[in-house]
């Protein structure tokens, strides 16, 4: 389905369930980091690009002082009364990303008139593939169509980001929102997480696709563990005498390995050899050098399994089944992506070999693991849009 026919089948489902057309409709992608994790609250380089998978917000104007937000997943409906102050909710409420992102509007001197909303998502709930972004910036572009106030881009992924980290409790870097407000057709973002510079790098060449292997595990233990490894990095940088890890390079940390901690060491050692192999990627992308970027990927996964250890069992299935096909049967490379812990892997892969990749990888991982994966391609897709209003 297209965007566009996903935004009318939203609209549609806002008729249904509200008996009048929406006035606005806005959409939100998900996100696939090709290369880069970990590195972005390092002040490091992620690589990201935009999924054709949306979080679609419909909505129209209401009498009151109310907010309602129903969503086609979750069985009762969200009411934010603006006549009172917002606070975030008690943690695991879903309408918390949207809240926070309403609040996020006030505390711009924004006034948030009341209206309702229907919100549907095709991105994977779970998968790391920031499905909670995707409602963060899809709230936003939704507010900027009701209000007239357009954002700018940064300060918009700013305030989605500062929505997550007040109203959800997750001290997320800025990739997720930056490329879900910035993400353009057939372009992959290299974003400086320091500077928040961003260059696009065209992904041109129709014989190579990304595959996306959601293993449909999620680990528990993930609860703080990023927050752990935050703490981590941080420490590392102490013992380094930097600011961030940005700021060491390899030789550093090697000079100084016997005054770190050894897990610290681990930690800034995946750290500074992941932004290298950040800039090398793209610097692959842009020559179409796509057996470098597939190696630049098999390592990238292998010092997230090792060194920063964020990788799980079912990940490394799907990695390993992927390499054993190699080049001559259509994989570059594939690794981990998002946070870890479960979630899914991208695969840089030969355009015209996709069902079979897919079909092997599916049925060895199932083999393996007894769990049904879902896969699926995409090309780099388009960021956040109005689709009506």
């Amino acid at each position: 389905m297209s965007l566009a026919e996903l935004g009318q089948s939203v609209a549609n489902q806002f008729t249904q369930a509200f008996g009048r057309p929406p006035q606005w409709v806005a959409a939100a992608p998900g996100r696939v980091n090709v290369i880069g994790e970990h590195t972005d609250y390092n002040d490091g380089f992620v690589f990201p690009m935009a999924i054709d998978r949306y979080t679609v917000i419909a909505a129209a104007p209401v009498q009151g002082t109310e907010i309602e937000l129903r969503s086609t997943v979750e069985k009762a409906p969200a009411k934010i009364d603006l006549a009172q102050p917002l606070h975030p909710q008690h943690r695991g409420t879903w309408y918390n990303y949207p809240l926070g992102v309403i609040a996020g509007f006030q505390a711009r001197g924004v006034k948030i008139p009341p209206f309702q909303a229907l919100i549907h998502s095709t991105v994977p709930l779970g998968g790391g593939l920031s499905s909670s972004a995707a409602l963060e910036v899809a709230t936003a572009t939704l507010l900027e169509s009701i209000t007239g106030q357009k954002l700018d881009p940064v300060d918009k992924a700013l305030l989605s980001q500062q929505a997550e980290h007040e109203y959800a409790g997750m001290p997320c870097g800025i990739m997720d929102q930056f490329i879900s407000v910035m993400g353009k057709k057939d372009q992959i973002l290299l974003l400086d997480c320091r500077s928040r510079k961003t260059e696009l790098v065209p992904l041109s060449d129709p014989a190579v696709e990304l595959l996306i292997t959601n293993t449909n595990v999620k680990h528990e233990l993930t609860g703080g563990e990023y927050a752990k490894r935050r703490a981590q990095c941080e420490q590392a940088a102490r013992a380094l005498g930097v600011a961030s890890l940005r700021d060491a390079d390899a030789e550093m940390l090697e000079r100084a390995r016997a005054k770190m901690d050894p897990l610290a060491y681990r930690r800034a050692k995946h750290v500074i050899s992941e932004i290298e192999r950040t800039l090398h990627a793209a610097e692959g992308v842009r020559a179409s050098n796509w057996p470098t970027v597939g190696q630049l990927m098999y390592a990238s996964h292998a010092s997230l399994r090792d060194d920063y250890e964020v990788s799980c069992a079912e990940l490394d299935a799907v990695v390993e089944i992927a390499q054993s096909l190699g080049i001559k049967g259509g994989v570059f490379g594939c690794r981990m992506t998002g946070g870890g812990f479960g979630g899914c892997t991208v695969a840089l892969v030969e355009a015209n070999k996709v069902p079979s990749i897919s079909a092997h990888i599916a049925a060895e991982y199932e083999r393996r693991t007894h769990i049904k994966p879902t896969l699926f391609v995409s090309r780099p897709a388009a960021g956040a849009t109005v689709l009506k209003g």
